[in-house]
């Protein structure tokens, strides 16, 4: 199975990370759905062209989380999580990558005003691709 994952070399943030952001994204969107057999970890670093040690800590990572199980022998697999416990993914995302706007905003000396004002902006452009 191919997973849509884009991987920036020139980005500040871990591989792994980023690896782990967008699968957990990819799942908890329902792009990859409940039962979804996930490539192994060989399969997948070669995919993405990282080392094996970066794929085995993002599976680990998102198992430990209940987003995926392993089932040794047959593989890794995208595990049932419930609407609440989805709801729960999705604001925790949302508000971590909030809170990191914010701080970039703060550091760059972005007044409240200024930063609530791009925000909105942002949002409306963001809806109107959507349509």
């Amino acid at each position: 199975m191919w997973i849509p994952i884009q991987i920036n070399e020139n980005s500040a943030e871990p591989l792994y990370h980023q690896i782990e952001t967008q699968l957990r994204s990819l799942i908890i969107s329902g792009v990859i759905t409940e039962g979804t057999l996930l490539p192994s970890i060989r399969e997948f670093a070669g995919d993405l062209k990282c080392s094996v040690i970066t794929v085995r800590r993002v599976y680990q990572d998102l198992e430990n989380e209940g987003l995926l199980r392993t089932r040794q022998g047959t593989g890794t697999f995208v595990s049932h999580v419930g609407g609440d416990a989805m709801e729960g993914y999705k604001r925790e995302a949302i508000l971590k990558a909030l809170e990191g706007a914010v701080d970039v905003g703060l550091s760059v000396k972005c007044s409240q005003e200024e930063l609530i004002e791009l925000f909105m902006e942002i949002v409306k452009n963001k809806y109107k691709e959507q349509k």
